[in-house]
């Protein structure tokens, strides 16, 4: 079987994650422990305890990193497994590339908690959100988003999640004034997200040049290959990822294309951390995805890995 393993992004976290992998698995335990130590972060009480802390980006990314990397240490325990690739969404990009090889596990997560705080910043009094759009073509979310631009809104597609569902950035009431545009148009909703930045547009373009710097000491020259976000291709090399990080922030993340773009190569996905992507790919591919969340979870994973060997 020939495994791509992805990671899910901010959004994808809830109170309680990561508790039964910190139980039941030593790799997943020590991650915890040592990441709280090295980030000044008590990740015990961010994850396992219903906190507000855990909605504020710097915070968040880190949790959601490090959860992921605790279900991706409970399959290393367990199986001998190695994946053809890596892939994440938006932040999950990260952790793709800690499991790639590219940057020490621990590192990532420390970066990360500066990615959310670089975003935040960015984003600071510029009334920042994101809104989902529903059952519209891209084509048609992409032109309502330039033409409103010609009329001096700033909105932007910002992720690309599967047929019919599109995620646009922006200033928070250019966003509202556009939902009669969308449903005029025939989308069948256009929510807007409980969120303070607007990620993937050009807003966190100062976020973005931050964030190169800290990424400059922390990447080994080489690593297993990882599909960026920007391009839906893969990367394998410290000035690769520079760049592609770097673009991150202010580009779209073609998540739909890159599951396309990926799927004749691959039999099966795991997702690490969350259920998001799974809901997701079933509106992309045919090809299954497991999400790995507990025990229970990886103990299902398992049997199929064994039935498929």
């Amino acid at each position: 079987m020939k495994y791509a393993f992805i990671f899910p992004g901010q959004g994808s976290q809830s109170p309680g994650m990561g508790k039964d992998m910190y139980d039941n698995f030593t790799q997943s335990r020590e991650i915890l422990d040592r990441a709280s130590d090295f980030c000044k972060i008590d990740f015990k009480t961010l994850l396992f305890i219903k906190n507000d802390n855990l909605g504020i980006s710097k915070f968040t990314q880190p949790a959601v990193v490090l959860n992921s990397f605790m279900c991706y240490l409970a399959v290393e325990e367990s199986l001998n497994l190695k994946p053809e690739l890596t892939l994440g969404h938006s932040l999950g990009e990260f952790s793709a590339l800690g499991v790639s090889g590219g940057i020490d596990l621990l590192d990532t997560i420390k970066l990360v908690n500066k990615r959310g705080e670089l975003m935040q910043k960015a984003c600071e009094g510029k009334n920042a959100t994101m809104m989902v759009v529903l059952g519209l073509e891209d084509s048609i979310v992409e032109e309502i988003c330039e033409s409103a631009r010609e009329d001096g809104k700033q909105v932007w597609a910002a992720n690309y999640n599967s047929d019919g569902q599109i995620v646009v950035a922006g200033v928070r009431s250019d966003l509202e004034s556009l939902e009669k545009t969308f449903k005029d148009a025939g989308a069948k909703r256009a929510l807007v997200l409980d969120m303070s930045v607007s990620s993937h547009c050009p807003m966190l373009s100062s976020a973005s040049d931050a964030l190169v710097e800290e990424l400059k000491p922390l990447l080994r020259d080489s690593f297993s290959p990882v599909i960026s976000n920007v391009t839906s291709k893969p990367y394998s090399t410290k000035d690769e990822a520079l760049t592609l990080l770097k673009d991150q922030l202010v580009k779209p993340v073609l998540y739909k294309q890159s599951i396309l773009n990926i799927e004749q190569n691959i039999d099966c996905f795991i997702e690490f951390g969350a259920t998001t992507l799974k809901g997701i790919n079933k509106k992309i591919t045919n090809k299954p995805t497991f999400s790995i969340t507990d025990a229970k979870s990886l103990d299902e994973f398992m049997k199929f890995h064994e039935e498929n060997a």
